[in-house]
């Protein structure tokens, strides 16, 4: 009789807590329900563009609370209004027709994303660098968006690559020097900004001269004009977005486009950069040299 008692007692105990936990939790999804759809309903977009014409317009993600003149969101796309804009690497466009192509762009330019770095350096490096580089490539008429190379390759540092590539344009020992720069114990101009950004043109030009194509021209210089001249052979393919590649230099110009796009526009992205206030040395015994 006894145990009868307390196993009533105990099955009475236990509904009576299974109860309550049950109406605690039903208190607190009242509480939370409410707000949370508060929350949602305050982001109303203005305007749903959508753009079948043109898969341009789906390229680009902001904040939800993001808007200006030429975009509207929805979510976390934008939808560009003036469907004339496209991307592009030196004036090469992008086939935005193929959705293996606009799945690698959109993965770019989330991967650079200001969430995902958490970083302003980069808008930094570039504020230093452009000035030095951009009146060089002019000079050499390499298209202005191999700036963006310096950004790509060496990133966050300028350490060396593991496979001994080293500066802001991570040359080769031994490329560098067949390219006039000076590598030995004592000097490495490959961390000199303007001596390796000639040297990066002369050596681009020549790419240039062996693949006809810009995009090609950064793919070659990411894997090496000999790998590529191979895989195009092998592929009978001559057009960086339609042949396969490795991971690196399959994903390498999408990453240049999507650095061109995040310090052009770099709120669009999340970045909260404002300008600095050093400046760029240009002169140093008669020569431009590097940045400080």
């Amino acid at each position: 009789m006894e145990k009868r008692k307390l196993i009533k007692k105990h099955l009475v105990t236990c509904s009576v807590m299974a109860v309550m936990m049950i109406i605690s939790r039903l208190f607190i999804f009242c509480k939370i329900l409410p707000k949370a759809v508060l929350d949602i309903s305050r982001f109303k977009p203005r305007i749903t563009v959508k753009n079948t014409a043109d898969p341009a317009g789906f390229i680009k993600f902001i904040e939800p609370n993001y808007y200006d003149g030429n975009h509207v969101a929805t979510g976390l796309i934008v939808h560009q209004k003036d469907t004339s804009v496209s991307l592009n690497f030196a004036n090469e466009t992008l086939p935005l027709n193929d959705k293996r192509v606009i799945g690698k762009m959109k993965r770019s330019l989330r991967l650079h994303r200001f969430c995902k770095v958490q970083t302003n350096l980069l808008h930094r490096k570039a504020e230093k660098m452009f000035p030095v580089i951009e009146p060089i490539l002019k000079a050499h008429g390499i298209p202005d968006d191999f700036k963006f190379i310096p950004l790509v390759e060496s990133g966050f540092g300028e350490g060396k690559s593991s496979k001994g590539a080293y500066g802001p344009w991570q040359f080769m020992a031994g490329t560098a020097r067949t390219y006039g720069l000076k590598v030995n114990k004592g000097v490495d101009e490959r961390l000199n900004l303007r001596k390796s950004t000639i040297a990066a043109c002369k050596y681009l030009r020549e790419l240039h001269h062996e693949f006809k194509s810009w995009a090609m021209v950064a793919a070659a210089y990411n894997m090496g004009s000999p790998n590529l001249a191979h895989i195009m052979r092998k592929q009978c393919q001559c057009n960086y977005f339609r042949i396969k590649m490795n991971a690196e230099t399959g994903r390498y110009v999408y990453n240049l486009i999507a650095m061109k796009e995040i310090i052009k526009d770099p709120k669009l992205y999340g970045y909260t950069y404002h300008k600095p206030t050093y400046s760029v040395n240009t002169s140093f015994n008669g020569e431009l040299l590097a940045f400080n």
